[in-house]
Order: C-alpha cells, then structure tokens, then sequence
C-alpha cells in the first residue's frame, strides 16, 4: 500500500474534534439557534474584523512588518467593490477578488518602502497611507459614487439567484468567506513562502546569507496581507455596516486590529479571532454590566473611555505576562488539561 511523502502530510489539515465541532457549530446550529442581533451585532463584525486581523498578522506576525494603515486597505477594499457593483454590476466572486487585487496592488506600492524601512520608521512609513486614503475619498467624491454626504448605502448583495439580504444569510455569506481565505492562509504560512516570512522576520541577515530573498519575500507579505485586509473591508461594509463611509476605516480602526494581534498571538493564525472574540465581545459585555449596575446612570460616553482604559490595561498586561498573547495560554491550557486526563 502506497504511503504519502512527509512533504504531502505536512500540507494536508490535521482534523481533530475542535476542527470537526467547530464548522458544524458555525455552519449549522447558529443559524438554527440565532437571532438578528447575533448575527448583526456580534458574529458578522467579529468574523469581518477576524479577517482582517489574520491579513495584519501574515505581515506584522509572520513577517515582522509593522503597518498602522490596515484600515487604508480595508477602506480600498470596500470603495473599490463599491465602485465594481455600482458602475459594472460585476458578479460578487469577481468583485471580492479585483477589491482584494486592487487592496494587494496598493499595499505593495506603499509596501516598497521596506525595501529599506524597518520597525518604527516602517510604521510611520505606512501611516502615511492610512492619511493619504483617507484625505482621497474625502476630497474627491467619485469614489463615493458622487454621493454629497460621502456616505453610500450599499443594496443587498446578489450570489447569482441568492439575495444576501437577511441577518443570517449575511453571516453565512460572511462566515463563508473568511473560512475560505482562513484555509488560503493557513497554507501560505505553512508552505516554504511562510518559512521565508519567518526566517526573514527573526534574521534578514540570516535569511539572506541562506538564500532567502528577503525583498522579494517582504513585497510578498506586503501584498497577500492587502489583499487579505481588502476582501475583509468589503465585508465590514456590506454585510455589517450596510454603508460605505470614511469613517468606518478611521486610524482608530487600524490600532484596533493591531491590538487584536497582539493580544490574541502574534505569528498564529487563531490569534487573529481569539483577540478579535475579546474586542467584538467585551464593548458588549461592559455595557450590559453598566446597564445592570447603575441602570441608565452611566453614559454611553464613560462606558466607552472606560472600556479604552481597560483594553489597554489588558493590552498591557499580556505584552508583560504574555508576550505570545490567547494563542500561546489557550495553548498551555489545553496541554495542561490533556496531561491531567493522560495521568
């Protein structure tokens, strides 16, 4: 009997109960069991923000790249499937991949200057991109479909016959999405372009003296990560926010995913949605707790600083006591629970 070579084994997913339980939960006994704001207010936003948080860590994770304009990206990714339905009425797979492509094409001219940048110089390099999108869409109203107030309500969007126009079909439409790139990802990084972002993240000169092409490898990650970050935006505006606008893709937007990298596991693929679970999760879970404690007391203006204060506590916290974020504790805490039932 023929047996597969450990170069195959090592690409095929190795299936165990969580990777079996977790797309029959997702697939099929949240839309049997959810309501409108599940899937409005807590699983769509979280698997939108998931995506683009994974693009942000196959750069800064696996590569070692900071960026601070990941919203740029996603911005591009949304106004360009905007532009692509509005004035082509293009087939929804072909406009997800021209925003991606389109997110990718800028991401790597903006990503030329780590050819020479690194760390913090790289990081401001590529804040200029989140100012220079921003200033873009505000100042020239073709993007924005000639819309006076620069914001664009978005029609349901069409699968062929299927209408995505209800809070369930936008979940599954969503959750199909981000599972697919999800899987594209995880090939990438476990594939010998994925040991080229590693080795250049933690030696360029190292990867170099062994024949790594450093530069090529990071316009590489500059461009899958774009083009990652892009399609996410197109979710965030299509199936959460029902709008396109600025504002969705705001500096604040960028930090935001960072902070989810950083607590959830920087270099993971689950740390993009551990910490993407935390932030969805907890502006949620601190306002039911105000509204229980001190009823309508408190303004939603306090509850908000309160919850910037506690995300950086948290933040904090975990680049002190763990570095290696949700990933590297959920981690130990399975093999710390699989060793009791083992003895």
């Amino acid at each position: 009997m023929s047996t597969l070579s450990p170069d195959v084994r090592r690409t095929l997913p190795r299936l165990s109960a969580g990777g079996i339980i977790l797309p029959i939960v997702a697939f099929i006994l949240l839309p049997l069991i959810g309501n409108e704001y599940l899937f409005d207010a807590v699983l769509t936003p979280f698997l939108a923000l998931s995506l683009a948080a994974l693009g942000l860590n196959v750069l800064a994770g696996y590569t070692g790249q900071i960026s601070l304009g990941s919203a740029a990206f996603m911005a591009v990714g949304a106004y360009a499937a905007l532009n692509l339905i509005g004035r082509l009425d293009l087939p929804l797979p072909l406009v997800l991949l021209l925003a991606g492509g389109i997110s990718a094409l800028l991401g790597l001219i903006f990503g030329l200057p780590s050819l020479r940048l690194s760390s913090f110089y790289l990081a401001i390099s590529t804040l200029a991109t989140q100012f220079f999108v921003q200033w873009a869409l505000n100042n020239f109203s073709w993007f924005s479909m000639n819309s006076a107030s620069g914001v664009v309500s978005v029609a349901p969007l069409h699968l062929g016959a299927w209408i995505i126009d209800s809070s369930e079909r936008r979940y599954l439409f969503t959750l199909t999405v981000v599972s697919l790139l999800t899987w594209l990802v995880w090939r990438l990084v476990n594939s010998s372009a994925g040991r080229n972002f590693i080795a250049v993240r933690d030696n360029p000169l190292a990867a170099r003296a062994i024949g790594v092409p450093v530069l090529r490898t990071r316009m590489i990650a500059f461009g899958f990560s774009s083009f990652i970050i892009g399609i996410a935006g197109v979710l965030w505006s299509f199936t959460y926010l029902r709008n396109v606008e600025p504002a969705g893709f705001n500096l604040d937007r960028s930090f935001q995913l960072l902070f989810i990298i950083i607590i959830g596991g920087l270099g993971t693929v689950r740390g993009a949605f551990l910490g993407a679970a935390l932030l969805t999760l907890f502006p949620l879970l601190l306002s039911r707790l105000g509204a229980w404690l001190f009823g309508q007391q408190v303004d939603s203006g306090v509850l908000e600083l309160v919850q910037n204060i506690i995300v950086g506590v948290l933040l904090i916290g975990f680049l002190i006591a763990e570095p290696k974020g949700l990933a590297a504790l959920t981690q130990r805490l399975a093999s710390y629970f699989t060793s009791r039932r083992t003895s």
